[in-house]
């Protein structure tokens, strides 16, 4: 009977420590969405590292993406993305190509005005690591999706302790490739063009680019 009583003394320890551990990490996280809400816009240069050891797989680039509300112009890989809150136009240089979408339907998909938010449903939490990165304390959140045959197995997600911006973000995939972006350069409220999310066809048209509407 000693023996049971310590069982569950000991089981219920670990639980309710891993508990508040969680609630420790959900606050952290929700300190952040409140940070990253009260933005008028966003600048984010960061890299971007994926990697896939069995695979032979390793690509390395740098991009950057403005956000302001639901809008975004996003660049990456030479590729330019613009959403002006009611379509996708992705402008392809090498190509001399623009393909235009309206917006996506899927709710799951992680575009660029979710890539600060996304973390908010679907997911539990737990306290990881604490790193120095150049004198600045990095603490890591574990996130787990509730959905077992989500692609993703898990995401890192290393929090500045003292500006609560996000600085980097590792994804682990069941097929075992790793995605590592980190952030170069956070900027907010910044002054914005007023035509910054606004595609002018006109001009891609004049400079001979085919315009694919899907």
């Amino acid at each position: 009977m000693k023996k049971l009583v310590l069982i569950f003394v000991l089981l219920f320890t670990v639980n309710f420590a891993a508990a508040q551990e969680s609630e420790k990490a959900k606050a952290l996280l929700d300190e952040v969405h409140t940070k990253i809400m009260g933005y008028e816009n966003i600048f984010v240069d960061f890299r971007y590292v994926l990697n896939n050891t069995e695979a032979d797989i390793n690509q390395e680039t740098r991009g950057d993406v403005t956000l302001k509300g639901d809008k975004y112009l996003f660049n990456i890989f030479g590729t330019q993305q613009l959403y002006d809150g009611d379509k996708v136009y992705t402008i392809i240089p090498e190509n001399e190509e623009v393909n235009i979408d309206a917006k996506s339907e899927d709710e799951d998909a992680l575009t660029p005005s979710k890539m600060l938010t996304f973390y908010k449903e679907g997911y539990t939490y737990a306290w990881d690591i604490l790193q120095t990165v150049q004198g600045r304390k990095i603490q890591y959140v574990k996130l787990t999706p509730m959905d077992t045959n989500a692609e993703i197995k898990s995401i890192l997600m290393g929090v500045d302790a003292e500006t609560k911006n996000i600085y980097k973000l590792i994804y682990t995939g069941d097929n075992g490739t790793t995605t590592t972006i980190t952030v170069n350069s956070f900027k907010t409220n910044q002054p914005l063009s007023k035509t910054l999310f606004t595609f002018d066809e006109g001009k891609y048209k004049a400079d001979g680019y085919y315009i694919v509407r899907n």
